[in-house]
């Protein structure tokens, strides 16, 4: 066996222990892994006691008790991975839903030009609109538009229909000397009214024809309309009496040149009565006990802009909010 002095051929710190005390009350000696070749003498110093073989330390294993709830940190990594993958395939869905929806609502309002509200709409061009309004209540944003009457509320302005309880009035526009103007429904989701109104100038004056109701949420899409009362607006003065060269009348060009000298010479006049017609209240006439004093009315379709009712007898009206860009 190597002694002390062997380990000075190795390029590293030696050991030398020339005597060591080995009585039952020394402390316990304990040797690096690594050590080798060390002599030790016993107690009476003659006795040599050689250790060639290295100590082996047992490894040391800990345990940690890991709960039921306790997610590894990889499993935990893979779960906010899916989270986020999921959360971005859901954000494209929503953008491209919505690039279809602008577009139908576009094409949709294109659609309207030159149809005068419903009126003159052609059996195709109503086929048209009908295809682009299924499709855009196929994709309604508010399922629930009766949950929502935030969106409901204001001033909605008609742009088509396919009422033909409104033709009539729409054909007024097509009298001499009369214009209809804009069709319009107020709701008011704070008290629950709604207000239905039509604007009309002739040569003299403006004015309008409007009817109050109340409405009852029936079902997230049906609200049950009553109306109450119906109001001739006090008519509006115009400065002046302009007359066309020419009017159409039930396909008749009617050359109003002549008349143009004879409205002159009565414009004082006309305006005269006109005047106490305007400095007097509203007229006001009740419509409890009419007949149809009573309606339903289901939303299709709503968003912040555009909204799409179905009344009875699947009546459409599709109707744009004060405000908007369409208009």
């Amino acid at each position: 066996m190597a002694g002390v002095s062997s380990l000075n051929h190795f390029p590293c710190k030696t050991l030398s222990v020339s005597s060591l005390n080995l009585n039952s009350g020394s402390k316990t000696l304990s040797f690096p892994a690594n050590s080798i070749g060390l002599t030790i003498l016993n107690a009476s110093g003659r006795t040599p006691i050689s250790i060639a073989d290295p100590v082996r330390v047992r490894p040391v294993y800990q345990v940690r008790a890991v709960s039921d709830d306790e997610w590894e940190p990889e499993k935990v990594d893979e779960e906010k991975e899916r989270e986020a993958a999921v959360a971005v395939a859901k954000d494209e869905e929503n953008l491209r839903d919505q690039v279809q929806i602008d577009t139908l609502k576009k094409l949709l309002v294109d659609s309207f030009y030159g149809t005068d509200r419903g009126l003159r709409a052609t059996s195709e061009t109503r086929a048209e609109i009908n295809e682009l309004i299924t499709k855009l209540e196929a994709k309604n944003p508010t399922p629930a538009p009766t949950d929502a009457l935030a969106l409901l509320n204001g001033k909605w302005i008609l742009a088509y229909t396919s009422f033909a309880g409104l033709f009539p009035l729409l054909s007024g526009g097509r009298l001499p000397l009369v214009t209809v103007g804009e069709i319009s429904q107020t709701i008011s989701s704070l008290n629950f009214t709604v207000q239905n109104s039509v604007q009309f100038s002739g040569p003299l004056a403006k004015s309008s024809i409007s009817t109050n109701a109340k409405f009852e949420v029936r079902s997230p899409k049906r609200v049950q309309i009553k109306f109450e009362e119906g109001i001739i607006g006090t008519p509006e003065i115009t400065d002046s009496i302009v007359l066309p060269e020419n009017v159409e009348f039930l396909g008749q060009k009617i050359d109003l040149t002549p008349l143009k000298g004879l409205i002159s010479s009565v414009q004082d006049k006309a305006s005269s009565v006109v005047k106490t017609f305007s400095n007097g209240e509203p007229l006001k006439f009740p419509l409890l006990n009419r007949k149809n004093a009573q309606s339903w009315l289901l939303t299709t379709y709503l968003d912040d802009e555009l909204r799409i009712s179905r009344g009875d007898g699947g009546s459409i009206f599709v109707l744009i909010k004060e405000g908007s860009t369409f208009l």
